[in-house]
């Protein structure tokens, strides 16, 4: 078990060096290749949260209120997150992202995207502690998101004065906190019941899919790409719908 979870969060952190794609890509094709991404990941988010982890989560703990209760408390925590931290992650162009006034943009973007990690790795640690399959579900969920925050991230520190190096290693920097919340949900395992950790995950999910995501990929006037990017949030969707029928 410790292994899955060890490997797993190395393999996340990994997937930090994947921004550096963005210094290969042209502003004016970014979004083109960046928001099939992020329709893929949202598809697969939602598919991990509503396939894979609120079954799971009701197989351990019961189809009772307190489940979804733990849902809730994922939804409204990263409500918080986002009003009151730089919580959101960017995907379109690098220039295209707005500053807030006063506020230094790269520490915003590392502690958002660090403080992401590591819930994430607590979410993955919780999961396979629970059950491996779920475990490697929720990952393939989560990995599917890592990608295109990688991109943007990596794209916005680079466009606000970050040097390639500088913004590769605090990209990675951020990464090791996944495999370090996993370590900390292994850790707690014996102390409290990990398994609340997977509604709260899922309630996570479902947040960053639909206020996060899903908006970046419906705004596109252009009847090409909203049939891409609406195909793309299909096969996140069906791939974990997928997974949920060939492992069930």
């Amino acid at each position: 078990m410790l292994w899955w979870i060890v490997l797993s969060g190395l393999a996340m952190s990994g997937l930090a060096l994947s921004g550096a794609v963005a210094l290969l890509l042209p502003e004016r094709l970014f979004g083109r290749v960046v928001l099939p991404l992020v329709g893929l990941a949202a598809g697969a988010l939602l598919g991990g949260a509503l396939f894979h982890m609120l079954p799971g989560a009701v197989r351990v703990l019961g189809n009772g209120l307190g489940v979804y209760a733990w849902v809730a408390a994922g939804l409204f925590s990263f409500l918080v997150l986002e009003q009151f931290l730089h919580w959101h992650h960017c995907h379109r162009p690098p220039g295209a992202h707005r500053v807030p006034r006063g506020r230094p943009l790269g520490p915003l973007i590392l502690v958002a995207d660090g403080l992401h990690n590591f819930i994430g790795g607590l979410a993955v640690g919780g999961a396979f502690i629970v059950d491996v399959r779920l475990g490697v579900a929720t990952w393939l969920a989560a990995a599917a998101h890592e990608v295109p925050q990688e991109l943007g991230d990596f794209g916005v520190l680079v466009h606000s004065g970050w040097s390639s190096r500088r913004a590769l290693a605090f990209n990675l920097a951020s990464g090791l906190t996944f495999p370090l919340g996993g370590l900390i949900a292994y850790g707690l395992a014996g102390q409290v019941d990990v398994a609340v950790l997977v509604p709260f995950a899922a309630g996570n999910f479902v947040y960053i899919a639909l206020a996060d995501l899903l908006p970046e990929i419906t705004t596109s006037p252009v009847p090409r790409e909203k049939a891409l990017h609406t195909a793309s949030f299909a096969v996140g969707l069906g791939t974990l719908l997928a997974l949920a029928l060939l492992i069930s």
